[in-house]
């Protein structure tokens, strides 16, 4: 949840508040809601049956891809630019902290609250699925926490405790939950005081579990790079088992089949907590619950969340009880395959947002402190508005929903042929065919309620 304002956002703005993503932001969207619910349940229906006449092996290799150019693959491994971009994104960090805190008061003019809920939480998703795991990359917690160990001269990579392997992503699930709540529920969340000690404080927790488990504890605990690096696995520069870096084909990347302890809850939170963000802008909802009452909204959030996770699981422990596989083993096996879901959902929730709001951390930039600079030449200007149309948001949100969906199915098929027989994978994948067409429906019914 981030600060958004009416219709323009000059700094002589009064009374701009707190709204959802660029979901809430139109409203006069330029679609039949019952054609286009039919319409998306219909294509993920046909991509399934399309799957079961013509996809009869695997074509997802994992040790598949054209190999980069051997300069151009210097250039994105080399040191030099992991230093640089390490020192940019400590340098930001900063920066932004200090303005949270000495900048205006107010989430309108101030900006930490955009530059965290806006151009970092929802930048990160294009930055990852486009360019790989960048936040792992560039994250300033691995700089802090490299410093941290040589002061105490304490091993980075072993930490003072073995991380336990049980912990998988579970750490990040939670982080991510907390994260989303304090977006969407939590009271006075935008305020730049509150952005700029939840900063600080999620950076010591993590700094401090990392030198006491090792930097390994980023991988996976960190919600953020757990976060990019999940997204990344959708990218088409991706690497080889050898570390080759490679053009693939972006589904590739979840082609693992192995069980990872948490990706279901961290895939399952992701869906589950866009898909409350849709039902909040239900006119149901907006008649029906108290927009200020924290414990509806942590209720909400709450069912989504398990009401996407239990589909999940029920319909992964009926396609093994059909397949004779281990019912209990299936969900953890394919629990990659929600990615392209979770990056579907958060595509149609997040675009308008980051493309109109977005802006604003560009103009409050200009002026960050509130002094009267023009340091970018863009103090005072206002949100275009015009630059997305409400017939290109309409389909990028629909689109997006059907294609994830889509995407997902595809790559659940593939990785099913990979230990089964065509006919028993087929089999199996009927519960899950009809849990894709579910989610695609209410999916966008919760898109076009609002």
């Amino acid at each position: 949840m981030a600060p958004a304002p009416a219709s323009a956002l000059p700094l002589d703005l009064t009374g701009a508040h707190v709204l959802a993503h660029g979901l809430g932001g139109r409203t006069d969207l330029p679609l039949d809601a019952v054609t286009a619910i039919a319409g998306g349940g219909a294509a993920v229906a046909a991509s399934f049956l399309a799957l079961t006449a013509a996809w009869k092996r695997p074509r997802l290799r994992p040790d598949g891809g054209r190999p980069l150019p051997s300069g151009l693959a210097r250039v994105l491994d080399s040191r030099a630019l992991t230093t640089a971009g390490r020192a940019l994104a400590l340098a930001a960090t900063a920066f932004v902290v200090a303005v949270a805190f000495a900048g205006p008061p107010t989430d309108r003019a101030n900006l930490a609250p955009w530059a965290l809920f806006v151009t970092f939480w929802v930048g990160l998703v294009p930055a990852s699925v486009l360019l790989g795991p960048v936040w792992r990359r560039v994250n300033p917690l691995r700089t802090l926490h490299a410093a941290l160990c040589h002061l105490t001269r304490t091993d980075p990579s072993c930490g003072r405790r073995p991380l336990p392997e049980r912990l998988g992503y579970w750490p990040a699930a939670a982080w991510l939950t907390a994260f989303v709540w304090q977006e969407l529920v939590a009271p006075h969340r935008s305020d730049p005081r509150v952005v700029g000690a939840l900063i600080l404080g999620y950076a010591a927790v993590n700094t401090a579990l990392a030198w006491w488990f090792g930097r390994d504890w980023f991988t996976r605990g960190d919600g953020f790079e757990a976060y990019s690096s999940l997204l990344a696995r959708l990218c088409p520069l991706g690497r080889r088992p050898d570390g080759t870096l490679v053009l693939r084909t972006p589904l590739t990347g979840l082609m693992t089949g192995a069980a990872e302890p948490g990706l279901v809850a961290t895939a399952c939170v992701l869906i589950g907590s866009t898909g409350f963000d849709g039902i909040t802008r239900t006119t149901y909802w907006r008649d029906n619950v108290d927009p200020s009452s924290i414990v509806a909204g942590t209720l909400g959030l709450a069912a989504a969340i398990g009401a996407v996770t239990v589909l999940y699981v029920a319909a992964m422990r009926a396609s093994g009880a059909l397949t004779g596989e281990d019912p209990a083993a299936q969900p953890g096996r394919f629990a990659s395959t929600l990615l392209p879901i979770a990056l579907g959902y958060t595509v149609a929730h997040y675009f308008s947002f980051f493309v109109l709001e977005g802006q604003t951390t560009f103009i409050l930039a200009s002026d960050p402190f509130g002094t009267g600079l023009n340091l970018l030449g863009s103090t005072g200007y206002r949100v275009d508005y015009g630059l997305a149309s409400p017939t290109v948001i309409a389909q990028v949100q629909v689109n997006a929903i059907v294609l994830g969906h889509i995407a997902g199915t595809i790559a659940a098929h593939d990785l099913a042929l990979r230990t089964l027989p065509a006919e028993r994978a087929l089999r199996g994948q009927l519960p899950i065919a009809v849990v894709m067409v579910a989610l695609t429906c209410f999916g966008l019914f919760a898109l076009l309620s609002g």
